[in-house]
């Protein structure tokens, strides 16, 4: 039952739908960020849930059946590589369209913030394995909290608990199905902060 609960909360906070929660996360408790209209909130969740999470989803489909993967899992670091720099594509031209091709301010930095999230997964990757999870979740963190300063009124505050307490959840789950060790979880968590955080420092 405690595994079995593990794969759910890895699944449903899987790296890929970091974007997606973000974007219905800032537009449902921070509409003055502007990322969009609140009558568009969801015509851009759906752009961002296309082209962020089924895209490189299909295409990891793609290469396990073309047995270039072992598994959607990925749990070795040398087969994480080539879908990573896939992924890592991917990404890098979403930001490109969000930055000059979308009139959507602010949604063209938080995506850039992403890509650094994603970039870093991937180049970390060619040294050591790491956890992409930990990067993900640590970053919203980092990504929600400086943003909940800007705020006249902490709506973010509560948010941000709730993804502090999600972040140790997941990070827990990785855990607790052998996926990544203490060491990567930590050091996931260290990375994704920090460019989380540093992220919004500067861009916003």
């Amino acid at each position: 039952m405690v595994r079995f609960t593990a794969q759910v909360i890895s699944f449903l906070f899987h790296p890929l739908l970091l974007s997606t929660y973000l974007v219905i996360l800032l537009g449902a408790f921070f509409p003055a960020m502007g990322m969009a209209d609140r009558g568009k909130v969801w015509i851009v969740t759906a752009f961002v849930f296309v082209f962020t999470f089924l895209l490189p989803a299909l295409n990891l489909i793609m290469l396990r059946s073309f047995k270039t993967i072992g598994s959607l899992t990925l749990r070795e670091r040398q087969e994480r590589i080539f879908p990573f720099a896939i992924i890592t594509v991917i990404y890098g031209i979403i930001a490109f369209l969000c930055y000059y091709k979308l009139p959507f301010p602010n949604l063209n930095k938080l995506m850039l913030i992403v890509f650094g999230l994603v970039l870093a997964s991937f180049l970390i990757t060619f040294f050591v394995k790491i956890s992409v999870h930990s990067i993900s979740m640590a970053g919203a963190v980092g990504i929600v909290l400086p943003l909940n300063k800007e705020m006249e009124e902490p709506r973010l505050l509560v948010p941000a608990v709730a993804l502090i307490v999600l972040a140790g959840l997941v990070m827990s789950a990785r855990l607790v199905l052998g996926a990544h060790t203490l060491r990567e979880v930590l050091h996931g968590a260290a990375v994704g902060f920090a460019i989380g955080y540093s992220g919004v420092m500067v861009l916003f």
